[in-house]
């Protein structure tokens, strides 16, 4: 008899295929049979006018601390996510010596906005080699199925030590040193290795982190390193994106390793006749046809940015004098004092400073849009602050403030920053549509005070599949696709990813004509209180992970069926 079987749903397999309605049997934590009428089972769930998916897999999160210490790794399964990778953008915490956690946390913080104080009092420490950090996490039970790669940061520091690693030239014997560490935490079941080479990655002291200037040697001895092992992605962060003189060494890495090389890919110029992205993925396929060198771009499924509210770490006053002496209060506080007409006017009569890398963001009145509930992510021009204060006949900073103040000092501002200079989706769709890319890049658990797009997974459904009404949307089974299988792949987890005997049953079954995306929300649930910006849906009736219900109604279950996925993984 079957543990499980799933009755009369319509089925989107992951592969592309065109969705067809029967049954699912699991027995064993395994698919053993998809379609068709299945007989009994010990447990039955009525799947009739629900769609039936795969998990999803999310190849670029930083759960890296946080996975120490949550079993659930919200907020990720309340979106249907069934397996992270984590370790992305050269930042994470193992190998580590004793003496050095506390910078790897200054390391993460200052990248990831993850609360350094959570950090600190979250995580157990229990390991100082990458494999003893795959043996402490094995330990302990969670929900979900994590994966990790070897943080570039991290072996740096371990093999030169704080103070080389910054800045010094790496030697053959640290470049050796490297590339050993990559192959016994590959060897241990890492699924990649990971660096960063942008300005905007920052410590919290704000120097640039470890190995962002390294040289191509370097990285190339790293890679010769994961090719002993057999296996790895290499995953980066680049403001290069591809061009030359990255290209040459990247399509050397991919040669040696014979493995995926994965850069984050953006567009930020405002004409249409002079976007990169364009040429950057005609020179991946031409790469990839030509001479089999296996490059992909990660683009979201929405536009990178920030959330401005009274609660995160950035608003349109976060830089005014005046306002300054309320940045700090419990909301309930500072909605007191936004009221006080004499503060709102001292507020709005007031200069900002605009000193620093990212805070001129914060004039550009005519790049932030109202949030709202339902939130809106693709909104009209029409629709930003400064097109609506100028319809009010009032001024941009008169607007917002009155904006944030409302609902009670709840609301948010979204401000694209990327890949939105047209006022609309149409370069991302045509980004993920593209052969050469992966749909990736939710930063899931990082960036925690300012955005919460670990929910990209439903507004995939919401938005692309379902509700886009500004150009076209995608199919149904193509959206599937890029979050199971073609993300699964990547990391050669063949064991999931689509709906077949044999796979493993991570699965979600959702009613997809109810499904929501709910506005935003701060929490104050990290370690020591820490703040994070959360985000709801409805419309998931199940996910399953391992033939085990985790979550029911958008409600976690005692399930915890999640492990280490160590390695490539056979179909």
């Amino acid at each position: 008899m079957h543990d499980l079987v799933i009755r009369g749903g319509k089925i989107v397999d992951g592969t592309g295929a065109p969705a067809f309605s029967g049954d699912i049997a699991v027995k064993d934590g395994k698919l053993v049979e998809v379609g068709g009428k299945i007989g009994p089972a010990r447990q039955e769930i009525d799947a009739d006018g629900l769609v039936i998916t795969p998990g999803f897999v999310d190849t670029h999160t930083h759960f890296d601390g946080q996975v120490t210490w949550d079993p659930h790794l919200s907020p990720s399964p309340w979106h249907g996510v069934t397996t992270v990778v984590m370790g992305n953008c050269g930042v994470g915490f193992a190998p580590v010596r004793a003496a050095e956690r506390n910078y790897l946390i200054e390391i993460m913080e200052g990248v990831e906005d993850i609360p350094g104080t959570a950090l600190a009092e979250g995580m157990t420490w229990d390991w100082e080699t990458f494999p003893e950090y795959l043996d402490s996490l094995d330990r302990q039970k969670r929900a979900i199925d994590v994966g990790a790669q070897v943080p570039h940061c991290a072996v740096r520091c371990y093999v030169m030590g704080r103070n080389r690693a910054l800045d010094d030239e790496a030697t053959d014997a640290d470049i050796a040193g490297m590339a050993q560490i990559t192959t016994e935490a590959l060897q241990a079941g890492a699924l990649g290795f990971s660096t960063s080479r942008t300005f905007i990655h920052l410590t919290k002291a704000g120097e640039l982190v470890p190995g962002t200037h390294c040289s191509p040697q370097e990285l190339v001895g790293i890679a010769k390193g994961m090719a002993k092992a057999g296996s790895g992605v290499f995953q980066m962060i680049s403001d290069l994106q591809g061009k030359e003189p990255d290209l040459k060494w990247m399509k050397e890495i991919a040669r040696i390793t014979g493995k995926p090389v994965v850069f984050s890919l953006s567009e930020l110029s405002e004409k249409a006749d002079s976007f990169e992205f364009r040429n950057t993925l005609a020179t991946l396929q031409t790469a990839y046809d030509a001479e089999g060198v296996d490059i992909r771009a990660a683009v979201p499924w929405r536009p990178p940015g920030f959330m401005f509210g009274l609660q995160t770490a950035l608003n349109p006053f976060t830089r005014y004098k005046a306002y300054a002496p309320i940045i700090d209060l419990p909301l309930e506080a500072q909605l007191r004092r936004m009221r006080d007409p004499d503060f709102r006017r001292a507020v709005l009569a007031d200069t900002p400073d605009m000193s620093g890398s990212l805070l001129g963001l914060t004039s550009r009145f005519d790049r932030m849009f109202p949030l709202g509930d339902p939130p809106n992510y693709e909104p009209r021009p029409e629709d930003s602050i400064a097109a609506r204060a100028q319809a009010a006949n009032v001024t941009p900073q008169e607007y917002a403030y009155d904006y944030l103040l409302a609902n009670e000092g709840k609301n948010f501002i979204f401000l694209p920053v990327a890949n939105y200079s047209q006022g609309n989706f149409d370069i991302l769709r045509e980004m993920l549509t593209h052969t050469r890319s992966i749909s990736a890049l939710s930063d899931a658990g990082a960036h925690v005070s300012s955005v919460c797009d670990a929910s990209f997974s439903t507004f995939m459904l919401t938005h692309w599949a379902r509700d886009r009404d500004r150009g076209a949307r995608m199919p149904l089974e193509q959206v599937i696709r890029k979050q199971t299988l073609e993300s699964a792949a990547l990391y050669g987890l063949h064991d999931r990813g689509m709906l077949a005997p044999g796979k493993k049953a991570d699965l979600n079954i959702i009613d997809f004509d109810a499904m929501t995306l709910h506005a935003p929300y701060m929490a104050y649930d990290l370690p020591t209180g820490g703040r994070r910006v959360l985000q709801k849906a409805s419309g998931f009736r199940n996910t399953i992970v391992s033939g085990q219900v985790i979550a029911e109604n958008g409600a976690m279950t005692d399930a915890l069926p999640g492990r280490v996925v160590r390695g490539e993984q056979a179909a």
